[in-house]
């Protein structure tokens, strides 16, 4: 499956991003948002798998300062998300001329998408599948992070990522790095966001996510409106499409068909629960 390049300006930031599968007057279209460390080519193969399994379009970006978006200076503001979640992301859906979306976040993306259906009156917005999100801070993610800061210090991490983000590689790790490593941060939250989730919500949570706890979890099913089903994969890290790719595809494709169908959803209940009809 080819990717197919477009232009998108958001917020006067020229960004990366491509086109795969039908486009957005033929079918749903997957919108991803990557994590904190993450670009369109950090996807990998993910987006073209999901797109074979579901039928939808997907559009893949990169957030600026990311990959071979334009950079942004720094520091980040502590309110980033927010920004990208109210201001960016309508604009992006804009611009790709978006009709109905579903938006697949990861981590800040997943964040992100929170922010965004909880706070922003767009029905184009059908559904969320978020892995690993976060709705405030905990200490085992700090104590990830900084490690990850002596990785990229000390180690090859940034070697690594300078494959993906080029000249962005700094830009890219540090507004990401020294916003969660704010002590004003620790007091980040987004659970006033969760009752205006409305739509439908698939949840993925990797067993052995070393950046946060079910706490996270328990904290969206508890608070969002809307029908929530959640997968536990393991082994799974932080990166449940990474780890578990098929497991989170098999999980998506179903989730979607049952929204899509508006029926109940027949699941493998050691996997995945469910709390409402989605």
């Amino acid at each position: 499956m080819k990717r197919h390049g477009i232009q998108i300006i958001a917020d006067g930031k020229r960004l990366e991003a491509c086109w795969l599968g039908p486009g957005p007057g033929q079918a749903p279209t997957l919108v991803f948002l990557h994590e904190g460390l993450g670009c369109v080519g950090l996807w990998k193969d993910f987006p073209e798998r999901l797109v074979a399994a579901t039928g939808c379009g997907a559009l893949v970006y990169s957030r600026a300062g990311y990959g071979g978006s334009d950079p942004v200076d720094l520091p980040r503001p502590l309110t980033y998300m927010h920004h990208e979640a109210q201001v960016v992301l309508p604009q992006v859906l804009d611009a790709a001329g978006i009709q109905r979306a579903i938006m697949v976040g990861h981590s800040d993306g997943g964040s992100i998408a929170l922010i965004h259906a909880g706070s922003v009156d767009d029905p184009r917005v059908a559904a969320l599948v978020l892995m690993a999100p976060h709705v405030f801070n905990e200490d085992v993610c700090v104590a990830a992070i900084e490690q990850a800061r002596h990785a990229y210090e000390q180690g090859d991490l940034r070697t690594g990522l300078a494959k993906y983000h080029g000249d962005n590689v700094d830009v890219a790790f540090r507004g990401w790095n020294d916003a969660w490593l704010d002590p004003a941060f620790l007091d980040w939250n987004l659970e006033s966001f969760l009752p205006g989730v409305q739509v439908p919500v698939l949840l993925i949570q990797g067993v052995q996510d070393q950046y946060g706890t079910a706490a996270q979890i328990e904290a969206i099913e508890r608070q969002v409106s809307g029908p929530v089903q959640t997968l536990w994969p393991e082994p799974c890290g932080h990166a449940a499409y990474r780890d578990q790719p098929q497991a989170v595809i098999s999980a998506t494709t179903q989730f979607l068909e049952n929204r899509m169908k508006s029926r109940p959803p027949t699941t493998n209940a050691s996997a995945l629960t469910s709390r409402g009809g989605v």
